[in-house]
């Protein structure tokens, strides 16, 4: 029997192994031989998490064609894999990826370490902030008073309690967008809410347009849907959308779902105006594409003269071609998982129907506790203190950068939780391998697109401040000293791979 549980193709592995940025060698050193460097290269994969364990690897004649190399290439880097034990075998079976024994399974999307871990390694993995306490506590406080009629009931409700379903409605209708409670489904956070309109709307093998980059594990959920992404690159630094780009794309590949971020993009911190979310909309619904609108980062303006455009939804008020995802997990505490969805009654319907074979509802007490929260005005005022220490973690870990790395090239946003940063000619991928050893975890950039794209980015979010910003710094320039110098902490940093 076969111990492989999926595969990965010839040509993506290719693309992939080319997209790993080439580091120049360091005055008089010797390059590796081919075999060792495609071996480096597969490993440093699966150690990203990029190419899965348990994934069968091309054949040797299928990959050597597709690399441009000889057969023989393919095979000794195969046979050095095993060697390391990144890679097993069995006659008529193939070869699967595996991990060392010892060796912690790498995360697929961005996963927060659990807490015990937290004081050995600096996080910069997860774009989360602590609760805005006082206001976690009196929310719960709240809704426990609130508790008891609903206790006497069968605790169900797959769309969501109608109190916090009229709030949120309430809420967008006071935006300048009429909204009813019947276009508003409540959901277990932004990704449940994701989840279920991928499903509904893009079986396996439909093609949906996302930004490139976007958010790693929203692009992680997609592809374990069986979706097909077509990625619509982004404009440099904080330009945000190119409206061509997109007009091509929804014309040429006729996707199904387009998933975007306009409010402080995650991981470019860019704010689409106004100008820009009315042409996609219009595009959108010339080619039969619906938009899901991702609003989870828009309560997070951390500049006080930042002018913020209408919600996307403005442009499509009855929610036929834009389907708005909010969520409680980033303006106010990821704890919650309260998320919801905004849409044509009619889509709300079949998405509470189809909800029946899911997780059948969102849990009553974080309802009841954000309900409470938007109906006393504690969300506004938790908010601004998550706005306050969101703009001090940015300035701190901007400065400490700035510093510490001066090569490295970023944009300051306006708002949202992260910065996106090219890290002067450096492996991002490298660098979070370094990195772990060092004591800081970072994401690399080629967790936000497609194939192997952005290998010379790192994702660095506003969770860290004063003298913990000024430590991540100190231990990412030393990540990026160990990783120029072709080295890296506990593992070796793998030597690129070019065909």
């Amino acid at each position: 029997m076969a111990q492989w549980t999926s595969a990965v193709g010839a040509a993506q592995l290719a693309r992939q192994l080319q997209a790993q940025q080439q580091r120049p060698a360091a005055p008089g050193s010797r390059r590796p031989p081919t075999y060792r460097a495609l071996a480096d290269g597969i490993r440093l994969l699966v150690l990203e998490g990029r190419v899965a364990v348990a994934a069968r690897l091309p054949a040797e004649r299928e990959l050597a064609l597709a690399l441009a190399v000889s057969r023989t290439t393919v095979a000794a880097a195969y046979e050095a894999l095993r060697a390391e034990g990144f890679l097993e075998s069995r006659r008529g079976a193939g070869s699967w990826t595996a991990v060392p024994a010892g060796n912690p399974l790498p995360a697929r999307g961005l996963e927060p370490l659990p807490p015990e871990a937290l004081g050995a390694m600096i996080d910069l993995g997860c774009a989360s902030l602590p609760a805005p306490e006082p206001w976690l506590t009196r929310a719960v406080q709240g809704a426990l008073e609130e508790l008891p009629p609903y206790a006497h009931t069968h605790g169900d409700y797959p769309a969501g309690l109608p109190a916090l379903r009229q709030m949120i409605a309430d809420r967008y209708t006071a935006d300048g967008i009429p909204t009813m409670p019947e276009q508003i489904m409540v959901t277990t956070g932004a990704m449940g809410a994701i989840d279920a309109i991928c499903h509904l709307f893009a079986g396996r093998g439909e093609r949906i347009a996302v930004e490139s980059p976007s958010y790693a594990n929203i692009l992680q959920l997609m592809r374990e849907a069986g979706a097909r992404l077509v990625p619509v690159a982004m404009e440099e630094g904080l330009g945000g959308w190119d409206l061509n780009r997109w007009r091509q794309v929804l014309r040429d590949a006729a996707p199904r779902l387009g998933y975007v971020v306009a409010d402080f993009h995650n991981p470019t911190g860019a704010l689409a105006d106004e100008e820009r979310r009315r042409a996609l909309v219009d595009a959108a619904r010339s080619a039969g594409t619906v938009l899901v609108v991702d609003e989870t980062m828009r309560e997070l303006r951390l500049g006080e003269d930042v002018e913020m455009p209408r919600p996307v939804c403005a442009f499509d008020p009855a929610g036929s071609t834009v389907l708005t995802v909010g969520s409680a997990s980033k303006a106010f505490w990821a704890g919650m998982r309260i998320g919801w969805v905004r849409a044509a009654p009619d889509v709300i319907r079949s998405l509470v129907a189809a909800r029946a074979y899911a997780d059948m509802g969102t849990p009553v007490l974080e309802q009841l506790a954000l309900n409470w929260l938007m109906r006393t005005g504690g969300w506004q005022e938790a908010v601004r203190l998550r706005r306050e220490q969101a703009r001090e973690n940015r300035d701190a870990l901007v400065t400490a950068v700035r510093r510490e790395l001066p090569d490295w090239e970023f944009s300051v946003p306006d708002g949202g939780l992260t910065l996106w940063v090219r890290t002067g000619g450096l492996s991002g991928s490298r660098l979070a391998v370094a990195g772990e050893g060092v004591g800081v975890r970072v994401p690399s950039g080629p967790r936000f697109g497609v194939d192997g794209a952005f290998e010379g980015y790192v994702r660095l979010p506003f969770t860290v401040g004063g003298p913990v910003a000024d430590e991540a710094a100190q231990r990412l320039a030393q990540a990026a000293r160990l990783v120029g110098a072709g080295g890296g902490a506990g593992v070796e940093a793998p030597r690129t791979f070019v065909a």
